[in-house]
């Protein structure tokens, strides 16, 4: 794949450095530029001939973090986070796992916010919208497959009125 069609704001000897940064996941610009790259592109098969799946997943962490600090509401990181999750899944599934089971942790705070939920009689889709969120964003916390922050978890709390929860 040619980079160029999104760095169109670099002059060549520019493009050739972003080429070889690209292929560096621990250049100290890699974030910023696979940021750009990803706030940029919408086709995996472009941006795997660029960066292998393997080395997409173990820098995605890296990624994710320096692209919250640039822009804290993206649609397309969430779509690339989405990306990351599913190419996870099917590591697991299959005989190369990356990471393993959701903590047990994720796991008690899902089952409670999904407990909660079913008791307040709400559906994934109506909770969702209420703490300004995607519908699979919501199954995936409940399985405890998520790894949310603590602002979204006092959100989905207080939402639903849980107080405390034990995840013992």
């Amino acid at each position: 794949m040619s980079i160029a069609k999104y760095f169109w704001d670099l002059k060549e000897e520019a493009m050739k450095e972003t080429e070889r940064i690209l292929r560096n996941p621990k250049h100290p610009e890699f974030t910023k530029r696979m940021v750009t790259l990803l706030s940029r592109c919408d086709k995996p098969r472009e941006l795997f001939s660029t960066i292998s799946r393997k080395k997409f997943v173990e820098n995605w962490p890296r990624i994710r973090i320096c692209w919250v600090k640039h822009a804290r509401r993206s649609d397309f990181r969430d779509w690339w986070e989405t990306i990351y999750e599913q190419i996870v899944e099917q590591y697991q599934q299959g005989s190369r796992k990356i990471q393993g089971e959701a903590p047990t942790f994720f796991r008690g705070i899902g089952r409670v916010i999904k407990e909660t939920r079913i008791e307040k009689g709400l559906s994934q889709k109506q909770l969702a919208h209420a703490v300004s969120m995607k519908q699979p964003d919501v199954s995936k916390v409940e399985e405890g497959k998520k790894n949310i922050t603590l602002f979204t978890l006092i959100r989905l709390c207080k939402t639903l009125g849980i107080k405390s929860i034990d995840i013992s």
